[in-house]
């Protein structure tokens, strides 16, 4: 236990929002909110004082000091969360559509021709929002520049303006239009972009999915192998177990010999059972060990020798002090699977490497195989890819990548420099520490 959370739910996988999206288009909503703000403030000023054209300009400037204000807190919102709801984008597009209809009832209504620019608001709440909601925004924008045709605070021009009201309008419409197609195209293509991202996520999740259905169904073909198995194993067990001690056996050596091999065949049966178990998803009731990082890393290589006598295999820790861990019975078939694989592959030796730094447990099987080819390495992790040509192959690597998955780490396949392959394992080791404070090298 940590805490009070149970050993087994330390290994649930990190969760990732599909909605991630979310957070970069309200970032983006900010950053046109800061354009609008520099705009209106400059515009303000510019026909106040530089067109002579009184506004009620301290009634004007107070939009824009709640829509930096506005900014502000969303910033503080955007630093400490991953994501961003719907509803939270229709309320910033809300706020946004408010804030324009205020400053143009203050500045002629519907006169004013920036009026076009709910536009933006629309176009914005087409791409960000469901259908309920964009029509939303359709209609709270439609009304409100209906109601500015019919109340709203007259502008106050001085006589120098007679006659060139309709002059301003073109220009004012002109400038407006531009605005709205920059704007437009700067923000529209980054949205696109965005969510083009959150629909390349979407599609590796479905490919996670399959591969998830893929092993379950592996799952099931193992557990049925073990109900089938596991029974007659165990009674031949104890059918030997009797033999041993009878007499007509034990008056003879060479019937002692057999049954000795008999019972190291039945227990290697029930070994390669277990592995097929853990590989699937099941460890055959074999619960978490609480382990140091050399100790569980040691045990599988003396294991893995005893299984593979005559191939060498060396364990490098590096200089580095290492925390105990929650040491599940997966990650040990995952690095045994990789050990397997480099052996199938042809090496005459291998390595296994350990180091780690603030946040990652690193475990690097190399071997001086003959290593990946291109192809391989860009299908490294797919079900059915083997460079060993065996039919089926494939699995053991397509495993160990999603079991190390579901743990929140990753997996890294790359040639060697000296040559052969290099697999690397990389655990999070705010999953697999069993002291937080032990994290800092």
């Amino acid at each position: 236990m940590k805490g009070n959370t149970p050993l087994r739910a330390r290994w649930l996988p990190s969760q990732w929002s599909a909605d991630a999206a979310g957070r970069k288009n309200m970032a983006l909503l900010v950053q046109l909110r800061w354009i609008a703000i520099a705009g209106q403030v400059a515009t303000i000023l510019i026909v106040h004082y530089g067109m002579d054209i009184r506004l009620p300009f301290p009634s004007m400037l107070v939009v824009p000091c709640i829509a930096a204000a506005m900014n502000l807190g969303s910033m503080m919102i955007l630093r400490r969360r991953t994501d961003i709801s719907h509803a939270e984008l229709f309320l910033a597009l809300l706020f946004d559509v408010l804030a324009l209809t205020t400053q143009l009832y203050l500045s002629g209504g519907a006169t004013n021709p920036f009026i076009s620019l709910y536009l933006v608001q629309v176009a914005l709440g087409a791409v960000l929002l469901h259908r309920w909601s964009v029509w939303g925004i359709v209609a709270i924008s439609s009304l409100c520049a209906a109601m500015l045709s019919l109340v709203y605070r007259p502008l106050d021009l001085s006589e120098a303006f007679e006659g060139r009201l309709f002059d301003l309008h073109i220009i004012g419409t002109w400038i407006c239009l531009t605005m709205i197609a920059v704007l437009l195209v700067l923000f529209m293509t980054r949205i696109t972009r965005n969510l083009q991202q959150r629909e390349a996520y979407l599609a590796r999740l479905r490919q996670q999915a399959a591969e998830e259905e893929h092993i379950v169904r592996m799952g099931l073909l193992a557990s049925g192998a073990a109900h089938e198995l596991g029974t007659p194993l165990a009674q031949l067990a104890v059918v030997l177990g009797d033999w041993r001690h009878m007499p007509e056996i034990t008056g003879h050596p060479a019937l002692v010999e057999e049954v000795g091999e008999m019972e190291t065949a039945i227990k290697r049966c029930k070994a390669i059972l277990s592995g097929i178990l853990m590989s699937a998803g099941e460890a055959r009731g074999e619960a978490p060990q609480i382990t140091n990082v050399r100790d569980f890393v040691d045990a599988i290589a003396r294991d893995w020798r005893s299984a593979n006598p005559g191939m060498p295999l060396r364990c490098d820790f590096g200089p580095h002090d290492y925390p105990r861990i929650v040491a599940d019975p997966v990650i040990r078939q995952a690095v045994t699977n990789l050990l397997d694989n480099a052996r199938e592959a042809g090496a005459t030796y291998i390595d296994m490497l350990v180091s780690r730094d603030n946040r990652w447990l690193h475990i690097a099987v190399r071997d001086n195989g003959p290593g990946f080819s291109e192809e391989m390495l860009a299908d490294v992790g797919k079900p059915y890819r083997s460079s060993k040509g065996k039919q089926g192959g494939g699995l053991g690597l397509f495993l160990v990548v999603n079991v190390v998955r579901k743990l929140g780490g990753r997996v890294n396949a790359s040639n060697s420099v000296e040559g052969g392959a290099m697999i690397l394992l990389r655990l999070p080791l705010a999953t697999l520490a069993l002291e937080e404070g032990k994290h800092d090298v």
